[in-house]
């Protein structure tokens, strides 16, 4: 939480830019600690959460919209939630509860599978998802951009979620059902011979991973006032996923340490990428090198350091420095 803190400093004491920054880090932090509900505490990846954003984001913008601008770009929408505007926190609401809705339906199916087959699962979900909505003109605008979001994401917000959201990673973590998942997670045969209900905490975690990840979209759309469905397919999935790699995929501080360290090397990697002067000497534009660099990076984690930057360990407090007396009794 600490560390969560000090990265927005940036945000408040710097440009307008900077501030947007902050708030995108904020954003994909939210999206990668969801992810790590299910991923760390199952050892299962899964290449499927964006659908859960995408779906949290729109059906919160469905709530959020001005009536007047989703009766001309949604007219298929039904006619009371053309009506009906809750603001941010009721369109979060919706958009969570129906993503961890979506996340129950297919979880029953993807907690029967393991290990790759799993992974496979959550990424036909997000084919689905994308494809849905990329035709379905008179609820997503399709391939276009749904504009007309109200800009109501600022960075204090955008921050409160995420401590709300690793919060809630952290307390099921350290909870009883958080203890035994793990417990799967190294041992699968030993944990259903001890009485372990193993798909049915997997089920748990991917409901709670499913929901959080929402959160993030739902911020993602009202921060920038526009949703389009490809900011929640294949380029978001890479970057979420290297996030959780590099920090350490078991472990929740891994995952926070990640994203932000990610999130300002992807964004030096995307100014590079557009052209710079440095010291007199131009370098060209490089298309694409923000995805290559993160590739290049996420291989020499995994090849040097396999258990990622934390070593898979957890972040702490020093401990107290005590008396004399402490010290003897150590």
């Amino acid at each position: 939480a600490l560390l969560i803190l000090l990265a927005t400093l940036p945000g408040y004491l710097g440009t307008a830019a900077t501030e947007r920054f902050a708030i995108d880090m904020m954003v994909k932090l939210v999206f990668v600690i969801g992810l790590s509900i299910f991923v760390t505490n199952t050892g299962v990846l899964s290449f499927g959460h964006a659908a859960f954003a995408s779906i949290a984001a729109y059906s919160a913008a469905w709530f959020t919209i001005p009536p007047i601008t989703k009766k001309v770009f949604l007219p298929d929408l039904p006619a009371w939630v053309i009506g009906t505007d809750l603001g941010l926190w009721g369109g979060m609401a919706v958009g969570v509860v129906l993503a961890a809705i979506c996340g129950l339906v297919i979880g029953v199916a993807v907690v029967r599978l393991a290990g790759i087959g799993a992974s496979i699962a959550t990424l036909a979900f997000l084919a689905i998802v994308y494809t849905t909505f990329s035709h379905a003109t008179g609820l997503t605008k399709g391939t276009a951009s749904l504009v007309g979001l109200p800009l109501s994401v600022g960075l204090k917000t955008a921050t409160a979620v995420a401590l709300a959201a690793l919060a809630a990673a952290a307390l099921f973590s350290a909870s009883r059902v958080g203890l035994m998942l793990r417990a799967t997670r190294e041992d699968e045969v030993a944990a259903s011979a001890s009485g372990i209900a193993v798909r049915s905490l997997r089920l748990a975690a991917f409901v709670l991973s499913a929901a959080v990840v929402g959160a993030s979209g739902v911020l993602q759309g009202h921060a920038i006032g526009v949703l389009s469905v490809g900011q929640f397919y294949l380029e978001l999935t890479f970057l979420t996923l290297a996030m959780l790699v590099i920090g350490g995929q078991r472990s929740l501080s891994g995952a926070v340490v990640s994203a932000i360290a990610i999130s300002f090397v992807a964004e030096l990697l995307r100014m590079l990428a557009g052209g710079v002067t440095v010291f007199g000497l131009a370098i060209p534009q490089m298309p694409g090198l923000r995805e290559v660099g993160l590739a290049v990076i996420m291989l020499g984690v995994l090849m040097l350091r396999p258990k990622g930057i934390t070593g898979n360990r957890e972040l702490a407090l020093p401990p107290r420095s005590g008396g004399a007396g402490d010290a003897e009794s150590r």
